[in-house]
């Protein structure tokens, strides 16, 4: 299957929910972090992403992206995701990704220090 429509939590108990794919394979929801994100400024905050069509490829690749919502701050920060939803022979389905997180630079002499 590997249809991302649902609730996923990861191994740090940080949880997104999407909601269904539309026509094109797109999709929207929310990312909210676990306990281990460590950051009580951080809110629910959207994503959007999209992944291959699940029924031309059984293990589809995806992305999201997510427009954090923080808590009393003008701190602008996006994070991406990257990677791949694996069915195993039980017909388990985990979702294997890499993440990439920008914050707002004040000025090009900052942006060094501005994705992680």
């Amino acid at each position: 299957q590997c249809l991302l429509s649902g609730s996923w939590r990861s191994d740090t108990s940080c949880r997104m929910v999407v909601y269904a794919l539309d026509k094109d394979n797109r999709f929207s929801g929310f990312y909210l972090p676990g306990p281990a994100g460590g950051d009580s400024e951080l809110l629910s905050s959207p994503l959007e992403g999209s992944q291959q069509d699940a029924g031309l490829v059984p293990q589809p690749t995806f992305f999201f992206t997510v427009n954090w919502q923080l808590r009393d701050s003008q701190t602008a920060r996006t994070t991406v995701f990257l990677g791949q939803c694996y069915v195993d022979t039980k017909g388990e389905e985990t979702l294997h990704a890499l993440w990439l997180l920008r914050e707002a630079a004040d000025s090009p002499a900052e942006d060094w220090k501005a994705t992680r």
